[in-house]
């Protein structure tokens, strides 16, 4: 398989050479080749009216020489605020003091106690999982569905009587088919798209983009639905053992969320130690399960206990049969994680990831196999109040502290199950965000160099959907299959599109493999979304399609900006550039080349004193035609003010607006409004006054007048708003 994965990066073809490595520089992509030509053309005609290096002040900050400490004013305390790295370049440092206001600082404080002190950002490439790590971190989901994956199949064939408990054997050995398929078919992905986005990237590439975007919507269904099902199992594992915990169900859910979302907030390698031990614990409690359990049945010669009596309350059926299939299929849910996560592996990532993978599904079948077989063995059935494996524990450990061991590994590792959905949805939010899918906030790494706006929309989502089923597992199971299989099923369709146009060595044993898993997931698809409709599967196959067009509007948007503010060449005199966005002639926000810009300085001024006499000055010190403008609530308040003016002197032109509705914000935004209709060439600058109040209790004594033209004016072209500041210290 090394072959393969030389092959795979030798191809280059558009997966690998858009899946670049994930770092905090993603969210500043560089120019492309046809901007940075226009970049070029038009820094040729560049005329600035001075040299770049002819300032009144030296930019280096005296790199030479000692400076004095910052004043109290920035809150940085006596330290050196940067560091040379490089001889044209200052690199900022971690303040010793939080800047802000004392709430600030206070809630700034509680969440370096929670998260932890910020990383560099050369960090990230140690923020990297070992194997080791990377099993229990990415597994946790995997492998906690067997907890609760036999029993909803059990669940659906119980229906229809005890004697239908028989066909749980041969429908989990036909899911054990259905994990080996899947499981290698994603080997067989992970080498070929080695920089991950798994079934997002692998289905939009080969299948189109619609089909990229509703396995993304797929998988952002399903990792919601992974954080709410295994926080609800897990709490129902402890209210098991421990039934008096009952009516707190729903808030110790949530506190666990809270939890889970501050442990990977703290970053990957910390996240890792902490659930690390959790995974090994329970998949160590069950093999000790199995162990023991298959020992006494030994005993008595494998002869299974007959189930008690449970009458039917459905017909068996064809119909029964594929709902109970589908339930048991919940626990192949999280098996896409590793290629997903291809990046956050150690070097050489795909071949680690692809070890981890293999690892994972050979534990998966281990288990879930063993634990079918020995509930069958023991005669259990499912009962409401009580788990089928808490009823298996007990059965196989009747005396001792093992029982509570396995209740408590169960409970932590569903509770920590989780944590896979929090590895794997703010890196299907970066991939979709990169791509102008999803919004760009997503791009952005946090202080420990994790997806913290994707975790905490993650976290979010979760919390909604647990609240809103009350925390049952039952409630919540029938949504679960429709989205991770419908992932499933665009990814390994378009891995045998992938080998019918790479075809390399082995191609077609590869084309074969992948259509199994394409055709197996996509009967759980149909059966989860047709059988399980009207249980809440509905809900799923409709947020689909909606998400979907979600996604389109967000990337429609960001074409739109993108066409806005790409470079262009700048155009030949009197005309404007075929590519160039729709803007209207002569328009101020055309203009690329500062001997292009004509200027137009406007002063609302409401009273002369030192605030309005100061940004006049400021107005006139850029040498720009300026107007001053008061708006006056009646004649004889204008002709006031005009006196005024003139015995300060008359320096300005001044225009003054009568208000007879004693309005302020409208009639200034109309008549800025109507000089920009007049000259939509001119670029008008509006410099506002602006008190600056120390205290904050004192910001209600006062009009804020300057944020609310701010706010009027922000949607009008070809117009900057200023505000020239008057600190006031009382």
């Amino acid at each position: 398989m090394r072959r393969v994965g030389a092959e795979a990066n030798q191809r280059g073809d558009d997966a690998a050479e858009r899946g670049t490595v994930v770092t905090p520089s993603a969210e500043f992509p560089p120019l492309g080749p046809e901007e940075r030509a226009a970049l070029g053309r038009i820094g040729e005609r560049w005329h600035a009216p001075r040299r770049p290096d002819d300032l009144p002040i030296d930019p280096t900050l005296g790199r030479n020489r000692r400076r004095p400490a910052p004043t109290r004013f920035g809150r940085l305390a006596p330290i050196e605020m940067f560091t040379v790295e490089q001889p044209d370049e200052l690199v900022a440092t971690a303040p010793a003091r939080l800047p802000g206001s004392r709430a600030g600082r206070m809630v700034t404080r509680l969440r370096r106690a929670l998260v932890g002190p910020p990383l560099s950002s050369a960090a990230v490439l140690y923020e990297r999982m070992r194997k080791l790590v990377a099993l229990p971190i990415l597994s946790s989901d995997l492998l906690s569905s067997v907890a609760y994956g036999p029993e909803a199949m059990l669940t659906v064939l119980v229906l229809a009587g005890s004697s239908a408990l028989g066909l749980a054997l041969p429908l989990a050995a036909l899911l054990v088919v259905l994990m080996v398929a899947v499981g290698l078919s994603y080997r067989q992905t992970i080498p070929a798209y080695p920089h991950g986005a798994g079934s997002y990237l692998v289905a939009g590439d080969n299948l189109g983009r619609t089909a990229g975007l509703a396995a993304a919507a797929g998988l952002m269904l399903d990792y919601v639905l992974t954080v709410s099902v295994s926080v609800a199992a897990g709490v129902h594992a402890v209210t098991s053992a421990l039934p008096g915990l009952a009516p707190a169900t729903v808030p110790f859910g949530v506190l666990v969320i809270a939890v889970l979302l501050a442990g990977n907030l703290r970053g990957v390698r910390t996240a890792g130690n902490i659930f690390v031990l959790p995974t090994y614990a329970f998949v160590a409690a069950i093999l000790a399960v199995l162990v023991v359990g298959y020992a006494r049945a030994a005993g008595r010669g494998f002869a299974a206990v007959p189930p008690p009596a449970v009458p039917a309350a459905e017909g068996l059926g064809l119909l029964l049969v594929l709902r109970a299939f589908s339930s048991g299929a919940v626990s192949m849910t999280g098996i896409e994680a590793v290629s997903n996560a291809v990046p956050a592996f150690r070097p050489t990532e795909w071949r680690n990831a692809r070890t981890t993978l293999g690892w994972m599904v050979a534990m998966l079948v281990a288990l879930f196999a063993g634990l079918v077989a020995l509930i069958h063995l023991d005669g259990l059935v499912p009962r409401p109040g009580e788990t089928i494996l808490s009823q298996l524990g007990r059965v196989t450990f009747p005396t001792g502290p093992w029982y509570a061991l396995l209740q408590a590994t169960t409970a932590l590792i569903l509770l920590l199950a989780a944590n896979t959905a929090f590895n794997d949805f703010p890196r299907l939010l970066f991939f979709m965000a990169r791509d102008g899918h999803a919004p760009r906030r997503f791009l952005h790494m946090g202080d420990r160099l994790a997806f913290s706006d994707g975790l905490v929309a993650l976290a979010g989502a979760a919390t909604v959907i647990f609240l809103v089923f009350g925390g049952r597992t039952e409630a919540l199971i029938p949504l679960y299959a429709v989205g991770v299989f419908l992932a499933f099923t665009l990814s390994q369709s378009g891995m045998v599109v992938h080998w019918r146009r790479h075809r390399g060595p082995g191609w077609r044993r590869r084309l074969v493999l992948n259509a199994v898993g394409a055709t197996l997931s996509g009967l759980v698809l149909l059966t989860a979304a047709v059988a399980k409709f009207a249980e809440g599967a509905w809900v799923v196959v409709v947020a689909v399609p909606l998400l979907v067009l979600l996604f389109r509007r967000i990337h429609r948007h960001y074409a739109t900006l993108h066409r806005a503010l790409a470079l262009h060449p700048p155009p030949a005199a009197g005309r404007t550039p075929a590519a160039a966005p729709p803007a209207p002639a002569g328009s101020a926000e055309g203009e690329e080349l500062p001997q292009e810009v004509r200027h137009l300085v406007v002063v609302p001024v409401a009273r002369l004193n030192r605030a309005s006499l100061r940004a006049l000055a400021y107005a006139a010190s850029l040498g720009q035609p300026t107007l001053a403008v008061h708006i006056a609530p009646e004649e004889a308040e204008a002709d006031r003010f005009r006196e005024q003016w003139c015995a300060w002197g008359d320096h300005l032109r001044l225009e003054t607006v009568v208000s007879p509705y004693r309005s302020v914000i409208g009639p200034l935004a109309h008549y800025l409004e109507a000089l920009h209709a007049a000259r939509p060439d001119l670029t008008l600058t509006v410099i506002v006054p602006e008190v600056v109040l120390r205290r904050r209790r004192h910001r209600l004594l006062h009009s804020r007048a300057e944020q609310r033209l701010r706010a009027a004016l922000r949607a009008l072209p070809g117009v900057v708003v200023t505000s020239i500041p008057v600190h006031v210290s009382g």
